[in-house]
């Protein structure tokens, strides 16, 4: 199995839904810097990841639906990684047993 290894400033983790995302971005360090739950559209994403465009990489688990996040990110030149759920750890060192998504 072959593992992502290269290094930046910040990586986006999308939990995919048919209708939403929930988007985490978090800088080198581990601090997080976005935590947000949004409409699965491309101009709301878009907007969400500008600031980060040229240093972020985008990772997703292998679900239906993420073709279109795909296409998004070669469209915006930025790396996508897609992960097997069976690997998908995490390897942060993150509690995510507390973890809870905000309410809106």
């Amino acid at each position: 199995m072959k593992f992502y290894t290269t290094l930046h400033k910040y990586y986006c983790g999308i939990d995919l839904h048919a209708r939403l995302l929930y988007v985490c971005i978090l800088d080198e360090h581990g601090n997080k810097v976005v935590h947000q739950k949004i409409k699965a559209d491309p101009h709301q994403l878009h907007k969400l990841l500008k600031p980060y465009i040229g240093q972020v990489v985008v990772g997703v688990e292998c679900m239906h639906c993420w073709y279109w996040v795909s296409d998004f990110c070669r469209e915006m030149n930025v790396e996508f990684i897609l992960g097997h759920a069976l690997y998908m750890t995490n390897s942060s060192g993150i509690n995510l047993n507390s973890f809870s998504w905000p309410e809106r």
